[in-house]
């Protein structure tokens, strides 16, 4: 490679660190300061989907900053160039509509579409990346969750 010019392909790196990261425990605990308490707000990886793809985003130039929340990634995804699609396409993120959790809360969910119907987001259970089909299964044809946007971003057309 001396003395011939180095291009990184984003786009290929990009999905090669999504693909990497199932099964890893890097994304497990977000610690923040709330109130006077030191608190892991992603609870050992069961919250922890947003802090995943918002730093896999992050360390890509893709967003400004690592986010606890899929909203706070839905804003940064729109300040940075991220586009509304109706079809994914390999790197496009996909955003779940809200649901209930077994412990009872109420939250949107978000992951990276690696194609063939599949994508990767943390699963909440093992509580680190795990690869699922994109639309959660489906009960007689219907998609168990709901989709309720898809993200693209120019750089990794």
């Amino acid at each position: 490679m001396k003395n011939r010019p180095v291009t990184p392909l984003v786009k290929e790196t990009f999905l090669a660190a999504v693909k990497n990261s199932v099964r890893t425990n890097t994304f497990r605990h977000l610690y923040a300061k709330v109130g006077s308490k030191k608190l892991d707000i992603a609870e050992n990886g069961r919250l922890s989907c947003a802090f995943f793809v918002s730093s896999i985003l992050t360390i890509f130039g893709l967003i400004t900053s690592v986010h606890a929340t899929v909203d706070g990634t839905i804003k940064d995804l729109g300040k940075s160039g991220w586009k509304r699609t109706k079809k994914p396409v390999i790197g496009s993120v996909i955003i779940w509509g809200l649901e209930k959790s077994k412990e009872g809360d109420i939250h949107r969910h978000i992951g990276f579409y690696i194609g063939n119907g599949k994508v990767v987001s943390n699963n909440s259970a093992l509580g680190r990346p795990a690869i699922h089909d994109w639309a959660f299964g489906s009960r007689n044809g219907i998609p168990k969750r709901k989709i309720e946007a898809i993200f693209r971003h120019q750089k990794l057309s």
